[in-house]
Formats: structure tokens, C-alpha cells, sequence
């Protein structure tokens, strides 16, 4: 059964009571606490349907199954936070990235190299499989293209700047071109759209309330707060 649930998103400076320092990057990244303040937010509906293998021939994945994710970004910080959660799914995990659940770099109906690895949803078999937590970058796939992992020099800005241009999906030993997959979709910040470039702090209201957002079939999302970053200037 999907999940329901009502976050609310902040964007601003805003100081949160007891929230723990956010750990130094590394080589690889770091599992953290969430931040107090987002700058952008996306959403997934995953499908067999939208997956395609390397060549970019349509692959169908697992039938019945689906994908949603929940992404929150702060750029100024490299944090990613995720929510995702997968049902209909049967199997073990597959991937030669060093997890089977990722963020790529690819437009829709394209393949493209894996930019960010998240934990699989858990836990295996029939039911539900989730995962939540946030990753604060650098970020690494364990994929080496040209000698590089394809997640070195990434940047949350990137993704903010061309979030059509990457999909989420999720791999099974069945299903290795993937089980479901989705396109990223911005969640706006009071008619500013933070996730294609534009700079939160155009607009001059202190806040907007989103409601009843539909993610395609998936639990709807209702009131959710976002407050923007006045002080951001415009990209």
C-alpha cells in the first residue's frame, strides 16, 4: 500500500532547534541529518513502461510495478533527501553501480549514465520496499566511465538547472535495464519553477501553500508549505 504523507519543505534560512551538524564531504558520500531549508524539490512516478537499456531500445521492466520518489535538495550544501518507495517489485537487486537504485543523467527515453546511488529499498520480497535519509555529497556511483566514476564532479546545481534531463529508476536481476523508471518533475515555489533555474527569491510573498499535489496515481501530497530564499540571487 502506497504511502501518505504531508512534509513540509522550507526554503530560507531558517534555524531549526536541535538539528545536528551536518557532517564534512568525504570521498564519497556521507549519510546525514536533514537540513532546515530546501532550495528545490522533485517528484517521480516510476514505470515499467519509461524503461529503456543502454542502447535506448525500450525495455519493458517488472509488470504491475511501480516507483514513487520523493527528492529534497539543498545545493548550498550537497544534500540530497529521499524518499522512495517501490511496490510491486519481486526479486533481488542488480546493478553494476555499487547500489541498484539511482538518479540518472537522461532525458526521457534515453539512456544515460547513473549520477547519484541511493540505498535500495528494503526490504526484499512481495510487500512495499522503502527507503528514506538524506546523502550529502560528493557523490559516487561505483560506474567508471573513461577512468572516472560517473558521479565524480556532479553537483546538485546541475540537476536543479535541467531536472528533465534525469530520471530515477531502480534494477533487479530480472529486470537489469531497470524495474521502473521516472522522470524528475520540480515541485514550484510560488510560480518560480527553483528546479529549472530560477531563483526562489523572485518572488516576493514570504511563503505558498501547495495542495492536493498529485504525483500520477501516486499518494497525493496536500499542504505543502514551501518558504523561499529571498536572499538567492537570480541564476
Amino acid at each position: 500500500m502506497n504511502k501518505t504523507s504531508t512534509r513540509t519543505l522550507t526554503i530560507g534560512a531558517i534555524a531549526a532547534v536541535g538539528v545536528l551538524a551536518l557532517a564534512t564531504p568525504a570521498h564519497a558520500e556521507s549519510e546525514v541529518s536533514e537540513p532546515a531549508s530546501f532550495t528545490s524539490a522533485f517528484t517521480v512516478m516510476a514505470t515499467p513502461d519509461q524503461v529503456v537499456n543502454p542502447d535506448g531500445v525500450v525495455t519493458p521492466g517488472q509488470e504491475g510495478a511501480t516507483g514513487t520518489f520523493t527528492f529534497r535538495v539543498n545545493s548550498e550544501l550537497e544534500i540530497i533527501c529521499y524518499d522512495i518507495t517501490l511496490n510491486g517489485v519481486s526479486g533481488d537487486y542488480q546493478s553494476p553501480a555499487k547500489t541498484a537504485t539511482h538518479i540518472h543523467q537522461a532525458a526521457a527515453g534515453q539512456p544515460g549514465p547513473p549520477r547519484i546511488a541511493f540505498p535500495n529499498p528494503s526490504p526484499v520480497g512481495d510487500g512495499p520496499r522503502t527507503s528514506s535519509g538524506c546523502l550529502q555529497g560528493p557523490f559516487t556511483t561505483g560506474i567508471m566511465a573513461n577512468g572516472v566514476d560517473t558521479g565524480d564532479g556532479f553537483t546538485l546545481a546541475q540537476l536543479e538547472s535541467g531536472q528533465s534531463g534525469f530520471a530515477a529508476d531502480s534494477h533487479t536481476a530480472s529486470y537489469t535495464a531497470g524495474v521502473v523508471r521516472g522522470q524528475l518533475t520540480a515541485v514550484p515555489v510560488g510560480g518560480v519553477d527553483t528546479g529549472a533555474g530560477g531563483a526562489a527569491g523572485q518572488a516576493d510573498a514570504a511563503g505558498i501553500v501547495i495542495g492536493s499535489l498529485a504525483f500520477a496515481g501516486a499518494a497525493a501530497v496536500g499542504g505543502v508549505v514551501l518558504h523561499r530564499r529571498r536572499h538567492l540571487d537570480a541564476r
